[in-house]
């Protein structure tokens, strides 16, 4: 589709093409025995460095899948993808897709409670259809931010989903 021909610069609808909305690369915390350990140790001030380079080799990991041992402990190039037809945990230099779930199944979107770790701010999200957890995306920095990008792809994308809000004329606003 040539850019020239949208209505709206970027937007695009899911029957036209797909279009990327939102990807985010894992933080540390999807690793709970490295993440513990390097919080524990940054709380020191003699072991912050040795917490560091704990944390450095989960965190360069996603960058650097040729590495042997890194590639053996380490899932390769870990990437949570939105776009306007669909939610995809894609992994590997060209972004090979593991697992998706279709905007249009998508219930709700909620952060796992005991996950969210305020140190790294990132948590685990779960995605719910048909009132069960589908889809785990473990270490989503922002967390908050992305299930809300999720949901508010699912409204804008999805017929039927859109949530009507009651309409406030301007005059009734003081």
């Amino acid at each position: 589709m040539d850019i020239r021909q949208q209505a709206v610069t970027g937007v695009i609808a899911p029957d036209t093409a797909e279009a990327r909305i939102r990807e985010v690369w894992p933080s540390v915390a999807q690793y709970k025995g490295v993440a513990a350990l390097g919080k524990w140790l940054t709380r020191t001030i003699i072991l912050a460095p040795v917490g560091w380079l704990v944390m450095s080799g989960a965190y360069f990991g996603k960058l650097l899948p040729w590495v042997p041992l890194l590639n053996r402990v380490l899932p390769e190039m870990t990437r949570y993808t939105l776009t306007n037809r669909r939610l995809m945990i894609r992994k590997g230099w060209r972004g090979a897709v593991e697992k998706e779930i279709p905007l249009a199944e998508i219930d709700d979107v909620r952060l796992v409670p005991g996950s969210v770790d305020d140190f790294f701010r990132a948590a685990d999200v779960e995605i719910i259809s048909q009132g069960q957890a589908v889809l785990t995306l473990p270490g989503v920095p922002d967390p908050e931010s992305f299930r809300h990008a999720i949901l508010n792809a699912c409204m804008a994308w999805v017929p039927g989903k859109a949530k009507t809000l009651p309409f406030i004329a301007a005059s009734a606003v003081k």
